[in-house]
């Protein structure tokens, strides 16, 4: 396992033991920046008006296309030990 998915994988569980809960927004782009780490850019089209919270995770991964997977998993690193403090 490459160095880089390691601490991807360290920084995913250290995210769920945050001191504090993010707020939405940077919830969303953790989320974005997840899904394009491990599934790459999002698939079909954007969910419709009734699905308010389906619609917010597909935009926030949506904005991330064309990122490579090793960006994004820096991102997501860089990110979640900003979070850390």
């Amino acid at each position: 396992m490459s160095e880089l998915m390691q601490r991807f994988e360290q920084a995913v569980a250290a995210s769920k033991q945050l001191p504090e809960r993010p707020d939405n927004m940077t919830l969303l782009k953790l989320y974005g920046l997840f899904k394009q780490s491990t599934a790459g850019d999002a698939p079909g089209e954007r969910p419709g008006l009734t699905d308010m919270v389906g619609r917010a995770k597909w935009d926030a991964w949506n904005e991330l296309k064309s990122t490579g997977r090793e960006e994004a998993m820096s991102q997501y690193i860089a990110l979640v030990e900003d979070l850390k403090g």
